[in-house]
């Protein structure tokens, strides 16, 4: 039987398959609040077939957004415009679901990437402050973001603590911590963008610090039983920045602290990366953490074909496969990739008549509306 179509255990959580889409920032919210935009994004999503659906970065504070259209789940207005999609998927969907908690810290005050994704310096319209481990702007043209203090710490900690238990009470079934991308957590673990002097900068240990703080107390605000794992940006690809061995040390800390797996990115801290693009050029680092430190770990990039998938579960080089842009473009991967792997995918009854005639039993039903 195909691999990508067995199921995976996360602590008490089963997927279906090992099929997980990444989460995709899609730019459309209001004041943080989900739209009918996300609604018709995610519903269509949820009757994909893959075993996990992890929505999008979702800022734990208004001035951790990206940019003004991003996610958020820190009032009560956007608990309940985000719990008015997360319902309607249950009704249709059996899939599980989980959220993005993130952090912009100094990339955040930024457009839409198709209005050019520039950040909205100081005094222009829609602006407003960013913060960061250290006082070191993105770009040298960026206006320079405000180093956290301890109680600035101790309120962003406490913000995603809060997010945690909304996300809870909304029933998401995981949490994923974005430590990626060149975002708040991962501008602590960087020597790039962490030149501070305290006990959370300096040595690896003390860059590791706040981000496994933060780590910690989510652990504790959501349910036992339903996983909590971080994205990583498993290297910087610029010398003298984070790395695939500080990426096994905190991978190894997290794992002692119950961290159910680690999704295994890269980039985007700084501008000045160099990374070889190509198919499946981060599976390596995947590899590496699997390997080096026996968690479960989610390979992702330029993963686009069934097979590819398949082979690199078959390798032993990842856990699970991660699709980001890949389920945009072909929002039906998943039945696509069960036939022609000969295997079984989960697809609503109202769409059984599709079944293309020279396949039998591809698609298999499931009780919809209960958890």
């Amino acid at each position: 039987m195909s691999l990508l179509f067995q199921p995976l255990r996360l602590d008490d959580l089963q997927l279906d398959n090992r099929i997980v889409i990444a989460p995709m920032c899609q730019y459309s919210a209001e004041d943080g609040s989900a739209t009918d935009w996300h609604l018709m994004h995610l519903g269509q999503l949820a009757v994909s077939g893959a075993g996990l659906l992890i929505l999008e970065a979702t800022a734990v504070s208004a001035e951790g957004r990206i940019t003004p259209g991003c996610l958020g789940l820190y009032s009560d207005a956007n608990e309940a415009a985000l719990g008015r999609v997360v319902d309607a998927v249950r009704r249709v969907s059996p899939i599980k679901l989980g959220l993005q908690l993130a952090h912009a810290g100094r990339k955040a005050s930024s457009r839409a990437p198709w209005l050019g994704g520039q950040q909205i310096r100081a005094g222009e319209p829609g602006a407003w402050p960013a913060v960061s481990a250290s006082a070191l702007p993105h770009l040298p043209t960026e206006d320079p973001p405000a180093a956290l203090d301890l109680a600035g710490l101790q309120r962003v900690r406490q913000a995603f603590v809060a997010a945690a238990r909304r996300a809870a009470r909304l029933g998401f079934d995981a949490l994923e911590l974005h430590g990626a991308h060149g975002y708040l957590l991962h501008q602590f673990l960087s020597p790039l963008s962490n030149q501070r002097s305290d006990a959370y900068g300096g040595s690896l240990a003390n860059r590791m610090r706040f981000p496994l703080e933060v780590f910690d107390a989510v652990r504790e605000a959501f349910p036992a039983g339903r996983p909590v794992w971080l994205r990583v940006s498993a290297t910087d690809w610029v010398p003298g920045g984070w790395d695939i061995e500080g990426t096994l040390a905190l991978s190894a800390e997290l794992k002692a602290r119950g961290c159910a797996a680690v999704h295994v990115s890269s980039g985007g801290v700084s501008p000045a990366q160099s990374i070889p693009i190509g198919p499946g050029y981060q599976v390596m680092l995947a590899q590496r953490v699997k390997e080096g430190v026996g968690l479960p770990t989610f390979a992702v990039g330029l993963i686009t074909e069934p097979e590819q998938a398949e082979a690199i579960l078959a390798q032993g080089q990842a856990d699970a496969i991660a699709l980001g842009r890949a389920m945009l473009y072909d929002p039906r991967w998943p039945w696509h990739a069960a036939a022609r792997l000969g295997a079984q995918v989960v697809v609503p009854p109202q769409y059984w008549r599709s079944q293309p005639r020279e396949f039998k039993d591809l698609y298999r039903g499931a009780s919809f509306g209960a958890r």
